[in-house]
């Protein structure tokens, strides 16, 4: 009796994942969304699709990394065609800049709205199934309207990305949140002009998984993992 009672909580925890976006893992985890080396950070060793997923930035250094690194995760989607939107009050992107992560900057719909109609245009635009994911810059948000984002992304599987600055209100339903902040790229003595995108990432807060922190960079159009800070670097070729 008790081990069929095991059974059954141990199948809703299944389901409960998989309405909340957690997939079950599979073998082409790392090829989809190049961020394989973090994986036992999520439920079910996978990135959660279908969920929302928030940023919290605290100047606009920190948003331009979010947007980079939102960029390289969306890109994973985009690779079969699809087509994403990214709401924000002006245009603060530089399309040609998304080849760098993989992306044609055509496959991308920019809307450029109000504050207070950015989170109207995202939940509208998660129940758009012809979508792949929306990316919006939206630094407010109650309980009840990320709540109101989950329900929508969790019944069509378009994934949503917040990009806040400087927040207020920390009570949402988002499923992951991200601090992405940038750091000193290095570009090697054979590599002219600027090197690869680098980002400390930290993952505040995951749904039923770790949080934990990295350093890693866009290169070859994937995520890697940096295995030495750059400043450590530096001071050991200084010393040789």
């Amino acid at each position: 009796m008790v081990s069929r009672k095991d059974d059954i909580i141990r199948q809703l925890r299944k389901d409960i994942l998989l309405m909340q976006g957690f997939k079950p893992a599979t073998g082409d985890m790392d090829d989809k969304t190049g961020l394989g080396f973090i994986s036992n950070a999520f439920p079910n060793s996978r990135f959660p699709t279908g969920a929302i997923h928030e940023f919290f930035c605290s100047g606009m250094e920190e948003v331009s990394a979010s947007s980079a690194f939102i960029s390289g995760i969306a890109s994973s989607f985009m690779k079969k065609g699809g087509i994403a939107l990214w709401i924000a009050s002006s245009q603060i992107i530089f399309p040609p800049a998304l080849k760098l992560f993989g992306i044609d900057p055509d496959k991308v719909i920019f809307l450029h709205l109000p504050e207070k109609k950015k989170l109207w245009a995202m939940e509208e635009a998660l129940k758009c199934e012809g979508l792949c994911c929306v990316i919006a810059e939206v630094n407010e948000l109650s309980f009840i309207e990320s709540r109101r984002l989950q329900l929508a992304t969790e019944h069509t599987k378009v994934t949503g990305f917040l990009i806040r600055r400087n927040p207020k209100n920390l009570s949402t339903t988002c499923v992951t949140r991200w601090k992405i902040r940038p750091i000193e790229s290095n570009k090697g003595s054979d590599l002219p002009g600027l090197g690869f995108p680098r980002w400390n990432v930290s993952l505040l807060k995951v749904r039923n998984g770790k949080p934990g922190s990295w350093q890693m960079e866009w290169r070859k159009k994937r995520f890697q993992l940096i295995n030495e800070p750059p400043m450590i670097k530096e001071a050991q070729r200084k010393v040789v």
